[in-house]
């Protein structure tokens, strides 16, 4: 390998740890409050549905914002933005730290929602103009098992300060010092996330400057930019039902102990993170993605409806509802590289943040609905649920990857491979 080369990847890995750090931690304030729902009924008096409020506020902001933050990327850039992001996170951990009531925890739940909202524009804008395309199915997987490992690290470090120190207020001080350490790091790194500096292949090719010509909102126009989102909305939909209720609905399927079944959603993140790790080769070698995606996830489908059907015992139900993670997981980045190239030159913050806000979408309207099937005693339908919201994900891939295909052919010149 050249000294040329060398230095090639040393960037590539810098700028590809630093936004794996940056999404970990928007992850890991998707759960600055759930973890410590019990000690907000001691302490406040609050009833789940209060609780359950708090969550949909995010997602809700975070889903519009996220739509609305990528025209600000395309406008000023990615790295600005994330930095205002990041403050954002640790407000808002501030906010929940000097809660004295459901009002306070209410505006900690919408500044961590209002700062998780650009994350996916951001992100995906630096990755894509500051990693090499060879690199970036790679890029794309770090991307996604970061996200997975914010998402466990939040319980574990929230409720294991709150235990150790009796103190839920600590623990919210901890995660905002937390936050501001990553926002120094990346202040420090700034020339290593700096979009400004790179560009997407078409791109070079002039077909952003003809691009922007057009009326902002022309991108929503593209029948590929909804296919997208109905993909997000419905993957998310089925995580949802496996990060919310799966444990309960093993338990009332199989008669396991909450104490073992917590550990489904543990595992199904797990696996994720491996398949995420094997997706981020296969992107490279296959070159149509959507038959990856819909190999993985119909298989995690498969897996799901056979926990539903109740032929397996009791663990072994357990153990393949968390393997049906690593076909999501594999899925992932082959599911981030068929965005890029869905997504026409010059709109490229404004796709990925009306597609992204897709995933909060089924996150805020998945779980009532899964959560009323447990209600009812439909538990096997928290399964058949998830796995057929798969196979919807899968229609939508498909779809995408047939425009992407017919846009190839009609413009070769103007398509990043």
């Amino acid at each position: 390998m050249s000294s040329t080369q060398t230095a090639a990847l040393r960037e590539d890995a810098r700028t590809i740890s630093l936004i794996g750090l940056a999404h970990g931690s928007s992850h890991f304030f998707h759960m600055l409050l759930p973890p410590l729902f019990p000690w907000f009924i001691r302490e406040f008096g609050l009833s789940y549905s209060e609780l359950g409020l708090l969550v949909t506020t995010f997602f809700v902001i975070s889903g519009i914002g996220q739509a609305l933050a990528g025209f600000l990327v395309d406008r000023t850039g990615a790295r600005p933005v994330l930095f205002a992001a990041l403050a954002c996170f640790a407000l808002a951990a501030l906010s929940a730290a000097t809660a004295t009531g459901y009002h306070g925890l209410m505006l900690a739940a919408a500044l961590a929602g209002l700062g998780n909202s650009p994350f996916h524009p951001v992100d995906f804008t630096i990755l894509n103009k500051r990693v090499s395309p060879s690199r970036l199915g790679h890029a794309f997987s770090v991307h996604g098992i970061t996200g997975n490992l914010g998402w466990a690290a939040a319980p574990v470090f929230l409720a294991g300060i709150t235990t150790a120190t009796g103190s839920w207020r600590l623990a919210y001080v901890a995660a905002a010092v937390y936050v501001l350490a990553v926002l120094v790091l990346l202040v420090l790194q700034r020339d290593a996330i700096d979009d400004a500096k790179g560009s997407w292949a078409h791109e070079r090719a002039g077909a952003a400057k003809a691009a922007a010509a057009e009326h902002p909102l022309a991108f929503l126009k593209l029948p590929s930019v909804w296919l997208c989102f109905s993909f997000f909305f419905w993957t998310t939909a089925a995580l949802s039902a496996v990060q919310s209720f799966a444990s309960p609905a093993l338990q009332t399927l199989y008669g396991l102990p909450l104490s073992l079944t917590a550990l489904v959603v543990t595992g199904y993140m797990l696996c994720g993170a491996a398949g995420m790790v094997i997706g981020g080769f296969l992107v490279a070698r296959v070159p149509r993605l959507e038959r990856i995606i819909a190999a993985c996830l119909l298989g995690s489908g498969v897996a799901l409806a056979l926990v539903g059907l109740q032929v397996l015992p009791g663990i072994a139900a357990l153990a393949v509802a968390a393997l049906a993670g690593f076909g999501t997981g594999l899925a992932g980045p082959s599911r981030d590289m068929l965005i890029r190239r869905a997504a026409p030159p010059g709109a490229t913050g404004r796709v990925y943040g009306a597609v992204y806000s897709g995933l909060d979408l089924g996150f805020a309207l998945a779980a009532p609905v899964f959560g009323a099937m447990l209600d009812a005693g439909n538990a096997p339908g928290v399964f058949y649920g998830a796995a057929g919201a798969l196979v919807f994900g899968v229609a939508s891939a498909a779809l995408v990857g047939i425009g992407v295909a017919a846009r190839s052919l009609r413009a070769p010149a103007t398509v990043a491979g």
